[in-house]
């Protein structure tokens, strides 16, 4: 499309092999959910001893943050794709997805 340029994907090299990153809010919200889900699994397994109790605890409460930080990912993606097409360029997004990342 002329006039819009699109994401540049983010490139991470790890050894021979690169890891390219496309739709950045996606992978962003897939990693946010998969701490979501380390922090509740690590704290309910430390519930199963006293000794574990208050880092259990801990890990729970950062789970439950994670599960604000959701929102806040989900947001700044509305606001940045809606600041592209405030700015004259096109996005392949329809205008109201229903994708929830």
């Amino acid at each position: 499309m002329p006039g819009s340029e699109p994401e540049r994907p983010l490139v991470v090299h790890v050894g021979r092999k690169e890891l390219v990153v496309r739709r950045r809010y996606e992978a962003l919200s897939i990693a946010n959910d998969t701490l979501i889900a380390l922090w509740f699994i690590a704290g309910s397994i430390m519930f199963f001893s006293s000794a574990w109790m208050t880092t259990g605890t801990w890990c729970f409460l950062l789970g439950s943050v994670e599960l604000l930080i959701r929102p806040v990912i989900r947001l700044t993606r509305l606001i940045h794709v809606r600041s592209i097409r405030a700015s004259g360029g096109h996005s392949t997004e329809p205008p109201d997805s229903s994708a929830d990342f």
